[in-house]
């Protein structure tokens, strides 16, 4: 591929992996349904997709993540790869943080809009303010950042192992030990490392391999990454196996990478190319459409496809109002735009 083919092959990948990511925080069964009969089968519905495509979006996200920070990566350019990250990523977790923080300050004292919001009245306070900020509060979605901004930090711990195949695989395995042992309180996720660290080796050692061009035996061998995603993530639940899972994700992301064409992709359309702002608004606009639907259903149950065709949905309005949005601050507050998106 060429690097514009690469690009844009990069753009179509991230964008399918953030309409996915919609599905996971989209379950609204107990929401609309309470507890019946048919709540079981929407809740079953909805987390079959959720738990099948969905839960590949964020470890598909670390992986590219990696591979792009350590894609033609040297100690000579990791000041300016830091600089960079503090636009994209850092500024942009502050900001995010303080206006979610914000927004839930203001609908929480709108009587009209509180139970929408569930969270009470929200305390407006310095300290509350930079809780918000650091710890992502409000923002849930936010831990990818999060984390992701621990990784970018600990470049000078990783690559010195990553650069080399078998101390970056030795590394790769303490990674798994720490998965398996499941131990609590680490600053960053221990299959995050796994997945992030993944991205990074893959660039560093198989580039020609990932870049190349599509071909029949490619996509064979994607599609069977994709199959053996799936027995092991029912080796996982058979065996309750956190690991599995984490292989699981691993293998699908491979996978999906693999079957995805890279010279016959047409050009990503532009509202393909903000997948930052999609993700980062996705979360209010899943939760104030399902709990704004449910409410005005309230004094009428709504037959169990209700629910589930408003799930399935899900990711084109949420794509539809953040297109919306993003063309609006582009055109009148570029500068806003900027400050929201790192300028992506």
């Amino acid at each position: 591929m060429t690097e514009l083919e690469f690009r844009n092959k990069v753009t179509w990948f991230s964008f399918a992996l953030s309409l996915l990511v919609i599905w996971v925080h989209s379950y609204n069964a107990e929401l609309f349904l309470g507890y019946q009969a048919a709540t079981g089968m929407v809740y079953v519905l909805e987390h079959r997709i959720g738990e099948w495509f969905g839960q590949i979006a964020v470890p598909g996200f670390f992986v590219i993540s990696g591979y792009q920070f350590y894609r033609d990566f040297d100690w000579g350019k990791l000041k300016g790869k830091w600089q960079r990250r503090v636009k994209s990523l850092l500024v942009p977790y502050i900001v995010w943080n303080f206006l979610y923080y914000l927004s839930y300050v203001t609908a929480s004292r709108i009587p009209a809009v509180r139970d929408v919001v569930g969270k009470g009245v929200v305390e407006f306070s310095l300290a509350s303010a930079v809780d918000a900020v650091i710890g992502h509060t409000y923002n849930n979605v936010f831990w990818y950042l999060y984390q992701l901004l621990w990784l970018v930090v600990l470049a000078p711990v990783l690559y010195p192992l990553l650069k080399w195949m078998w101390s970056g695989l030795l590394l790769l395995a303490f990674f798994w030990v720490l998965v398996r042992l499941d131990i609590s309180g680490l600053p960053v996720n221990p299959d995050a490392l796994i997945y992030y660290s993944s991205g990074a080796m893959a660039a560093l050692h198989f580039r020609k391999t990932v870049e190349a061009a599509e071909s029949r035996k490619r996509c064979v061998f994607g599609l069977f990454c994709l199959g053996v995603a799936a027995v092991i993530y029912y080796v996982g639940l058979w065996q309750a196996h956190i690991p599995s899972f984490v292989l699981c994700r691993l293998c699908a992301v491979t996978g999906f990478w693999l079957v995805l064409p890279g010279k016959r992709l047409p050009e990503a359309k532009d509202f393909m190319k903000h997948n930052f702002f999609l993700y980062a608004v996705h979360f209010a606009f899943v939760r104030l459409i399902n709990k704004a639907a449910a409410m005005l259903t309230a004094s009428a149950v709504p037959e169990w496809y209700g629910p589930f065709g408003l799930f399935l949905v899900m990711p084109v309005l949420v794509l539809l109002i953040s297109t919306l949005i993003g063309k609006f601050l582009r055109r009148y507050l570029p500068g806003l735009w900027n400050l929201l998106t790192g300028g992506r």
